[in-house]
């Protein structure tokens, strides 16, 4: 193998450019040259390419999103877009792919397998840590960081004027940003898609709870099926009213941005490094995961999101603790 591509699609998060700077120098290190595409699959499509060399991504890591830019593909799901960017790559002289992406990149890259014949790996870029086959994934550490940053404010104008505060952070599908982050700040209640609780609970929890609480924080999914913050902070009102003052804060995207975390630097970097090293071997068609520290690869086909039960035990220790 002599060249190889990489590029970064779907929603950006925290860690790719460390993950884009492993995959280059690695790749330098074995002697094969690297073509950056520009704008995920529509890059690939429109042949956005540039060469890259060690300097090109030197001081891109502790940066947030993606320095080679992304988009979401509506050409790439059809046969003739998919044609083009074959095409383009052949044009190209590269021999293999590495994608930095989420479930949709996954996906993707699956359907164009199955028509062309050049090996692809993947990264796990997301901040909703929902795809199975790997325990993190590039991004999430960072995110659930920043809740836990955005959040210990909110607290702080919540003690001071005795307010309980409704906090929507992201996960349309995936409820563990608000589940880690939760735990973390200490959270109330904390409604997720996954566990389907419904209000009523909720409500009967701040019932039971302790009125002289000099603040009360409630963490939503984006996706619960109750509704968002605002529909929930109407249900509180309606419930207790003249009880709770009752405000709401939608985080939304600052929680994709930042510079990330050690933890999600190290880790973009072991799965660049690992990328690399798997096309060199032969490998194709898979995404590289990290499970009990250890590289696994997992075939996309496989590699999707895991809409399922969250661990009940966290669950009840928020219950517990928020006593």
């Amino acid at each position: 193998m002599k060249k190889i591509a990489v590029l970064t699609s779907g929603g950006d998060a925290p860690g790719m450019n460390a993950c884009i700077r492993a995959v280059v120098r690695t790749a330098l290190y074995n002697q094969i040259k690297v073509t950056g595409i520009k704008r995920g699959y529509d890059g690939l499509i429109d042949a956005d390419f540039i060469e890259l060399e060690a300097q090109s991504v030197s001081n891109i890591m502790q940066r947030g999103g993606t320095w080679l830019k992304t988009a979401r593909s509506d050409r790439f799901k059809t046969s003739e877009g998919m044609k083009t960017a074959y095409e383009n790559l052949l044009k190209g002289g590269i021999e293999g792919l590495i994608v930095i992406g989420g479930d949709g990149t996954f996906k993707g890259a699956l359907e164009f397998s199955k028509s062309y014949n050049i090996p692809i790996i993947g990264c796990p870029g997301t901040i909703d840590n929902d795809l199975i086959g790997t325990d993190f994934t590039i991004g999430y550490d960072t995110a659930i960081n920043t809740v836990i940053e955005a959040v210990d404010k909110i607290r702080d104008t919540a003690e001071s004027h005795d307010r309980l505060f409704i906090v929507e952070v992201m996960g349309r599908d995936a409820g563990l940003i608000a589940l880690r982050s939760g735990i973390g700040v200490g959270a109330e209640a904390i409604l997720i898609p996954e566990t389907k609780r419904d209000v009523n609970s909720m409500l009967e929890r701040l019932e039971k709870g302790r009125k002289n609480k000099s603040s009360k924080i409630i963490i939503v999914a984006e996706g619960e099926e109750s509704g968002g913050a605002f529909e929930i902070a109407s249900t509180i009102k309606n419930k207790f009213k003249n009880t709770f003052d009752v405000r709401v804060s939608i985080l939304g995207h600052m929680q994709r941005g930042g510079s990330p975390t050690c933890m999600d630097r190290v880790l973009a970097s072991r799965m660049g490094f690992a990328a690399v090293e798997a096309l060199i071997s032969g490998r194709r068609n898979e995404m590289v995961g990290i499970v009990n520290k250890d590289i696994v690869f997992t075939p996309f086909g496989q590699a999707v999101k895991h809409i399922a039960d969250l661990n009940n035990e966290l669950l009840r220790m928020v219950d517990i603790l928020s006593l």
